[in-house]
C-alpha cells in the first residue's frame, strides 16, 4: 500500500488524547532501536563462549526480527516495522553506517600498506583475482537459475557476485586477529596488509558497480556510467591533493590546543557528512565519501585517536545495530525453497571458500610461509561479515539482486565469517614465550640473613593495575615491602602490569597494532603524558630508588590472566600482587565492584600463576594518597594460624619489618581450650564436589604429613623472630570459642593499616578447618581474609597471600567432619585437623 511520507508526523500526543505512539516516527524509531540493541546485545552475550565477532550476532538479530522469523507474524511485522517507517529506519542507519566506514578508514594505515611489501601486495591480489573470477562464473549459474535474477544488466550483476566474494571485512578481520593474539604477529600484519590491499580494490570495484548500475534496474547509456567514474576520480584527487594537507593542519593545531578546542573535531566531522554528499551528488554511495576522508586523516599524533573515542561508541554501539536490523527486515530465507535453491547455497558457499582459500594459500606457499601459515592465513582472509552486508545492501537497493540472490548471499556470508574463529584456533596453535618455563615456578625467597651491603638477592615483583585508583594503595604497598634502601640502589625490582581489556572498539584495536606485540604483554620504552600510570610508577622509582619497568597487556578479559602468568614466568618474579574487583567508596565507605569481570581474572591468575600471589583489598591503604618513602609510619598486621599460605604471608611481613616506616605485629592464634569435650578435637575434611566453587571456600586436595607442617611452621615463626629482632613484634592469641570475631576485633580497633593473611588453603590448625563450611562471599580470598573484608566494621585493608606449590595446586570445596575418639583415619585418604 502506497504511503504519503508528507503525512507522517513525527511526535504523538499521548495516549491520553487518543494518539497511538507506534503510528508516528519518532517514538516508534525508539522502540525499533530498543528492540534491535536487546537482541543483539542478548545473542553477543550467547556468542561470546563461541569467540564470534560481535557483528554475528547483529546480522543474525537483524534477520530473526525480518520476515524470516519474527516477522512472518504479519500483525507484528505491520504493528513494529510498518512499510512507511523503512525509510526513516534506515536514513538513520546510513548515518551510522556512513561515519562507520569514516571509523574504517581511519583504522587503514596507507603508509603502513605501502610498507608492507610485495607479498602481502601478491597475497591480496590472488585473494581478489580468483574469488572475483569464481564470483563471475557463479553469476552466470544464478542468472539462469534463479527466477527474476536476469532481470538486471549483466555488467552490474556480474561486479557485485565478484565483489561479493572477494571481499575481505578488514574491520572484522581485525577483531579476529586481536581476540586470537595474532595481530602482529607475522601470519597477523600479513594478513592485515593484504586485507587492507584487498579493501580498498573491494570499494574501487564497489564503486564501479554502482556507477555501472545506476538506480532502480534502469538501462542508460554507458557514457553516463562513465561521468560518475571520472567524477570519482576527480573527487578522490581532491580529498589527497587539497583535503588531506588541510586536515594535517586541522591535527596538527588541535595537536598544539591540547585537544580543548571543540570545533576542530566539530570541523572533522561536518567533513564526513559534506563527503558523503557529494559521492552521492556523484552517483556513488554516500559511504565511499566517509571511507575516503578517514583514509586522508593523518594516521600520526592524539587527533585520530580523539576522534575514534568520541564517535565510536555511539556509531558501533548504537546506530550500527540499526543498519543491521534494516538489512534482517530485506532478507527473507523463506525466500530460498526447495533442494534446488539450498544446492545453489551450497555451491555460493563452497566456491566462495574455495576460492578465496586456495588463492590465498597458493601464493602464500610462494612468499615462502610455512603450510599451516598459508592455509590459516588463506580462511583468515575469507572473512566476510559486516562490509560485505553493505556491498548486498547496496546491490539489493540498486535492484541488481533480487530476493532469493540477496538471502543466498548474506547466509554465505555469516557462514564464513563464523567459522572463521573455530578454524583458525583448531589448526593454527603458536607458541606462547615463556610458558615452558615451567620447572621455573617459585615461592618467595628472601635472604636468610639479616641484609649487608654485599647482598646481592633481590625480590622481583609484578604488580597488576587495572586503574588509576589501584595506583596509591599499590605504591604505598610496594612501598612498605621496599625493605632497606641505601639511598642509591634497592633489593626490590617492581614490573608494573597495566591490564587493558581488548574490546571490538576501534580505539583498542589501533592500541594493539601501536604497541607492534602481537597483543601480548610489551615494555613502554616511551612514556605516554597521559599514561597516568606511567606517569606515577615513574616518579615513584625515582623517589625512591627502585628500578621499576612499565609493561602493557592489552586483552579480552578470558585470556588476561595468561598474559599475567607469561610476564610473571618471563621476569621470573617471587610475587604477583593483585588489586581486588572492589574499592571502598569514598561516600560510604562500603566496598564497591568497579568490575566483576575482573574478579574473574584473579580467580584464574590465583590459579594457574607460576610464583605465589597477593590480592590486596585496598580500604584507603596509605590514606589514598601516593606517599613517599620518609612519609611511610604504617601499622601492619600478620595473622598466623599454620600452613603454606600463612608462612608465605609471614615472609610478606619480615620483608615489611626490615623498613624503618613500618610496624609489624605478627600475631598467632592458638587454640585457648582447657577442657571439656571441644578439647584437641580432630576435623577431617572431606572433598564435597557437588559444592559450588563460587560459594564455598576451596582447599588443597594433595596428602600432607600434618606432623612435618607443623615443624615447618615453629620453623616459620622462628625464623621471623630472628630476622625481625627488635623490629617487629610477635605475640600468641589464645581463641576459646569464636576464631572469626577474635579475627574481625583486629580488623575494626583501627591499630592496623594493613592486615596480611594466609588464603589458608592447607590449614594446619582445625581452627580454619571448621570454617570450611561457612558460606562464602569470595572464596578467592579464604576463610579468614573473606571475614575480614566482608566483616562489619573492619577499616583496615587486607593483603591475602597464596603461597605458590605444586603439591597443594589441586583445591575443591571441601565438608569438615568432627573425629570422635576411637575413629580411624589413617588410611581414609583424606587429612585430619588437631589442635596443637
Amino acid at each position: 500500500m502506497a504511503v504519503n511520507i508528507t503525512s507522517i508526523k513525527t511526535s504523538s500526543n499521548g495516549i491520553w488524547q487518543g494518539d497511538d505512539p507506534l503510528h508516528f516516527a519518532f517514538p516508534l524509531l525508539i522502540l525499533q532501536t530498543v528492540l534491535v540493541l536487546v537482541l543483539s546485545r542478548l545473542l553477543a552475550f550467547l556468542f561470546r563462549p563461541l569467540r564470534q565477532p560481535k557483528v554475528i550476532a547483529e546480522i543474525i538479530a537483524g534477520i530473526i526480527l525480518g520476515p524470516s522469523a519474527i516477522g512472518r507474524n504479519q500483525t507484528y511485522l505491520h504493528t513494529i516495522f510498518p512499510s512507511w517507517s523503512t525509510p526513516i529506519l534506515e536514513s538513520v542507519a546510513d548515518i551510522g553506517l556512513l561515519f562507520f566506514l569514516f571509523l574504517v578508514g581511519l583504522e587503514l594505515d596507507l603508509n603502513s600498506i605501502r610498507r608492507s611489501g610485495r607479498h602481502a601486495f601478491s597475497i591480496a591480489a590472488a585473494g581478489i583475482t580468483l574469488p572475483f573470477a569464481c564470483g563471475v562464473g557463479v553469476a552466470f549459474v544464478l542468472r539462469s537459475a534463479i527466477p527474476g535474477a536476469d532481470q538486471a544488466d549483466y555488467a552490474p550483476f556480474l561486479v557485485f557476485m565478484g565483489v561479493s566474494l572477494s571481499i575481505t571485512a578488514f574491520p572484522v578481520l581485525a577483531r579476529i586477529l586481536a581476540e586470537l593474539k595474532l595481530l602482529t604477529t607475522r601470519l597477523g600484519e600479513t594478513a592485515m596488509a593484504a586485507a587492507a590491499f584487498n579493501d580498498v580494490a573491494a570499494w574501487i570495484l564497489l564503486a564501479l558497480a554502482v556507477a555501472l548500475s545506476g538506480g532502480e534496474g534502469t538501462h542508460h547509456s554507458p557514457i553516463i556510467s562513465l561521468w560518475v567514474l571520472l567524477s570519482g576520480l576527480v573527487f578522490v584527487a581532491v580529498q589527497i591533493i587539497i583535503i588531506k594537507p588541510c586536515m594535517s593542519w586541522v591535527a596538527r593545531r588541535s595537536q598544539d590546543e591540547g585537544g580543548e578546542s571543540e570545533f576542530w573535531i566539530s570541523l572533522t566531522l561536518a567533513g564526513v557528512l559534506i563527503s558523503g554528499f557529494m559521492t552521492d551528488f556523484i552517483g556513488i554511495h554516500s559511504i565511499f565519501g566517509g571511507f575516503v576522508f578517514g583514509l586522508i586523516i593523518p594516521k600520526e599524533g592524539e587527533f585520530t585517536g580523539r576522534l575514534i573515542e568520541r564517535i565510536e561508541d555511539f556509531v558501533s554501539g548504537l546506530l550500527l545495530p540499526l543498519y543491521f536490523a534494516s538489512s534482517g527486515l530485506k532478507t527473507n530465507v523463506a525466500s530460498i525453497k526447495g533442494g534446488k535453491a539450498w544446492g545453489l547455497l551450497c555451491l555460493v558457499i563452497v566456491t566462495a571458500c574455495a576460492g578465496k582459500i586456495f588463492g590465498t594459500f597458493v601464493v602464500a606457499l610462494g612468499c615462502k610461509m610455512s603450510l599451516t601459515e598459508a592455509i590459516t592465513l588463506g580462511f583468515l582472509m575469507n572473512t566476510k561479515g559486516l562490509v560485505e552486508l553493505i556491498v548486498l545492501n547496496i546491490g539489493k537497493e540498486k535492484k541488481v539482486l533480487n530476493d532469493e540472490t540477496f538471502a543466498i548471499l548474506v547466509l554465505m556470508a555469516l557462514f564464513t565469517t563464523f567459522i572463521t574463529t573455530p578454524t583458525v584456533m583448531a589448526i593454527y596453535k603458536p607458541a606462547r614465550p615463556g610458558r615452558h618455563n615451567l620447572p621455573h615456578r617459585r615461592k618467595l625467597q628472601f635472604s636468610s640473613s639479616p641484609p649487608s651491603s654485599h647482598d646481592t638477592k633481590e625480590l622481583r615483583v609484578l604488580t597488576c593495575v587495572h586503574t588509576s585508583r589501584d595506583i596509591p594503595s599499590l605504591i604505598n604497598l610496594i612501598e612498605t615491602m621496599r625493605g632497606q634502601n641505601n639511598g642509591k640502589t634497592s633489593r626490590l625490582k617492581l614490573y608494573i602490569l597495566r591490564l587493558v581489556e581488548l574490546t571490538e572498539r576501534s580505539s583498542s584495536i589501533r592500541m594493539v597494532r601501536s604497541a607492534r606485540r602481537n597483543g601480548l604483554p610489551f615494555v613502554g620504552d616511551r612514556r605516554d603524558p597521559q599514561d597516568h600510570v606511567a606517569v606515577a610508577f615513574g616518579a615513584y622509582a625515582q623517589l625512591s630508588h627502585v628500578r621499576v619497568r612499565p609493561i602493557t597487556a592489552i586483552s579480552s578479559l578470558s585470556t588476561m590472566h595468561e598474559d599475567v602468568c607469561t610476564v610473571a614466568d618471563q621476569r621470573r618474579v617471587s610475587l604477583i600482587l593483585l588489586p581486588f574487583h572492589k574499592h571502598r567508596s569514598e561516600q560510604s565507605g562500603d566496598l564497591e565492584n568497579f568490575g566483576p569481570r575482573w574478579r574473574a581474572v584473579n580467580r584464574r591468575v590465583l590459579r594457574e600463576a607460576p610464583c605465589s600471589v597477593a590480592l590486596l583489598v585496598d580500604r584507603g591503604f596509605g590514606g589514598g594518597e601516593q606517599i613517599s618513602s620518609v612519609e611511610v609510619a604504617h601499622g601492619v598486621c600478620v595473622v598466623f594460624f599454620g600452613g603454606p599460605d600463612d608462612r608465605e604471608a609471614l615472609e610478606v611481613a619480615g620483608r615489611m619489618a626490615e623498613h624503618p616506616g613500618v610496624c609489624v605485629t605478627a600475631l598467632r592464634f592458638v587454640s585457648g581450650n582447657t577442657g571439656g569435650e571441644d578439647e584437641r578435637q580432630a576435623v577431617k575434611l572431606k572433598p564435597a564436589p557437588s559444592k559450588n566453587e563460587e560459594q564455598s571456600y576451596t582447599f588443597s586436595t594433595a596428602d600432607v604429613d600434618i606432623e612435618r607442617e607443623k615443624e615447618l611452621d615453629e620453623a616459620a615463626i622462628a625464623k621471623f623472630q630472628q630476622m625481625t629482632e627488635s623490629k617487629a613484634q610477635y605475640e600468641e592469641k589464645l581463641v576459646r570459642e569464636n576464631v572469626i570475631e577474635s579475627v574481625l576485633s583486629i580488623g575494626r580497633s583501627g591499630d592496623f593499616g594493613l592486615i596480611v593473611v594466609g588464603k589458608g588453603r592447607f590449614p594446619t590448625s582445625s581452627m580454619v578447618a571448621k570454617l570450611a563450611g561457612r558460606p562464602a562471599e569470595h572464596p578467592e580470598l579464604g576463610p579468614i581474609g573473606d571475614a575480614l573484608v566482608y566483616g562489619h566494621g573492619v577499616v583496615s585493608s587486607v593483603l591475602v597471600v597464596q603461597q605458590h606449590d605444586m603439591i597443594h595446586s589441586d583445591e575443591m570445596p571441601v565438608t569438615p567432619v568432627p573425629v570422635r575418639d576411637g575413629e580411624t583415619t589413617a588410611t581414609d585418604g583424606h587429612r585430619t585437623m588437631t589442635e596443637p
